[in-house]
């Protein structure tokens, strides 16, 4: 922030004050010297205003050694107060106005695109409101053409993340099918092979259209959701069972948590399942060198639950945490040929629990990598839709 500075007026704006100062000065002696004349003459053509004078004077008196002034001199005193609270409220009118000009400047400059340019000035006028207003309106448009690019950017992130990765599988996918097409094939055993091959990478080109799809169906509007009774504890476990066998290939341990046992929420089983599909694949890709995958779902309120997916994995780098939920985004230093992915995952997963009235968070530090997830127990479907209404503005 810069420091504020008072409005440094040129050599010519001085000049300008100082000539109105003049002009003042001599209208104002000008004026003085004809009511002076006026009231002579008035005085002069009426003896009885003369004798009330005298009166007030004679009236008036503190002591026989000591009168106020003639009445001449008390009057040109007081004229000379109005004369400098005249000159006065002149000049200083005038230096407000230098001021205006001096701040349409400093707005002109910045409207030619120079946005990293602030209005440093300190008035003590209203002025100063509308300085930081501008300021404040100059912010708040950096912040949006900000925003604007690093959505054009992850557009063309997404352009280039997608190329990638249809390209990879589709180019093994042409090359083998090539293969078997032109009959250089001779070995059943490696026909088998090459279309088993083309088999995975097909479904891997699947996996990028459905992310696709579904991330944008979760961002189009607000989600149906089947809500019914959720068991989480059933759910959690049926999770760690799914993905047991891709666990023990890579030495690490899946556990499940609920307190209490009982513990039932409001929810669609379909999506929440997808969300923790994502949380728990994410983990075994990207939990280098985890031993131990927590499920851990406990009650925190009369309506919340909160439900935590915790990795004892290589941690996530600071300046990736809060972006891992954004859309597109993929920590590079995980990516390769059999992690890559659209980066759509937790973006979908975050679109999947705000859409349940929920948040997700993630922390993470040498020891614990956490996904925490907080639901309410009872949905509200008023205030879901007010809520979606809202964030779709």
């Amino acid at each position: 922030m810069n420091k504020k500075r008072k409005v440094k007026l040129t050599g010519k704006e001085k000049s300008e004050l100082l000539g109105e100062g003049v002009v003042t000065i001599v209208l104002l002696l000008l004026l003085n010297l004809s009511l002076v004349i006026l009231l002579n003459l008035a005085l002069l053509q009426n003896q009885d205003l003369i004798d009330g004078i005298w009166i007030i004077k004679q009236a008036i008196s503190i002591s026989s050694n000591w009168n106020l002034y003639s009445w001449q001199n008390i009057f040109i005193g007081f004229m000379a107060v109005v004369d400098f609270i005249v000159l006065y409220w002149r000049l200083i009118r005038r230096y407000h106005q230098m001021q205006m000009r001096h701040v349409i400047t400093e707005l002109h400059y910045i409207a030619e695109g120079n946005f990293d340019h602030r209005i440093d000035f300190y008035v003590k006028t209203d002025l100063q409101k509308v300085i930081d207003s501008i300021n404040s309106l100059v912010d708040s448009t950096v912040k949006a053409m900000q925003e604007e690019r690093q959505i054009e950017q992850s557009k063309d992130d997404l352009v280039t993340n997608v190329s990638h990765d249809i390209r990879t599988p589709l180019t093994s996918i042409i090359g083998y099918l090539g293969l078997l097409h032109s009959g250089s094939v001779k070995s059943e055993e490696d026909a088998r092979k090459y279309i088993n091959i083309a088999y995975v990478k097909a479904n891997q080109m699947k996996a990028l259209a459905d992310d696709l799809f579904e991330y944008t169906t979760v961002r189009q509007g607000p989600t149906k959701l089947a809500l019914a009774p959720l068991h989480l504890n059933s759910m959690l476990e049926q999770l760690a069972a799914s993905f047991e066998l891709e666990a023990e290939k890579k030495n690490v341990t899946i556990t499940a948590t609920v307190t209490p046992k009982e513990l039932t929420i409001d929810a669609d089983a379909e999506q929440l399942g997808r969300v923790f599909n994502n949380l728990l694949s994410n983990a075994l890709k990207y939990g280098k060198g985890a031993t131990e995958i927590n499920l851990i779902a406990r009650k925190t309120g009369t309506n919340e639950v909160e439900i935590v997916v915790a990795n004892n994995g290589q941690k996530i780098e600071s300046s990736a945490v809060n972006k891992v939920f954004e859309r597109f985004y993929r920590v590079e230093t995980s990516r390769s040929v059999e992690t890559g992915g659209t980066g759509l995952g937790l973006a979908i997963t975050k679109g999947i629990v705000e859409s349940h009235q929920g948040n997700i968070h993630v922390t993470s530090d040498d020891d614990m990598t956490r996904f925490i997830i907080h639901l309410p127990i009872k949905q509200n479907e008023s205030e879901k839709v007010e809520k979606h209404s809202e964030k779709n503005r």
